[in-house]
């Protein structure tokens, strides 16, 4: 088995398509982690769409071979969002 790897992506509904804002390997990987749960940013594993995400640069646009699992990513996120925020609204 090799090095974690991580790949952070952002996207918003203005944007054409999720871009990578950061990607790392070993230690930069566990700081790309580390960076996410402490700011409250969802993570989720998967390996398979890893190598190809790691093949692009930094700043760019995800490949359009990616957005159906991508789509599906993001769609398990904000969905678990949805449930957090109606969990904590209940809460108030």
């Amino acid at each position: 088995m090799g090095k974690k790897k991580a790949v952070a992506l952002q996207y918003r509904k203005e944007m054409e398509a999720p871009k990578i804002l950061a990607k790392g390997e070993g230690t930069w990987a566990e700081k790309i982690l580390q960076v996410a749960r402490s700011s409250g940013v969802p993570i989720v594993e998967h390996a398979e769409v890893i190598p190809l995400l790691f093949q692009q640069e930094v700043g760019s646009f995800i490949p359009e071979s990616s957005y159906k699992v991508i789509a599906q990513i993001l769609s398990f996120v904000y969905s678990v969002e949805q449930k957090r925020q109606k969990d904590e609204s209940y809460k108030s």
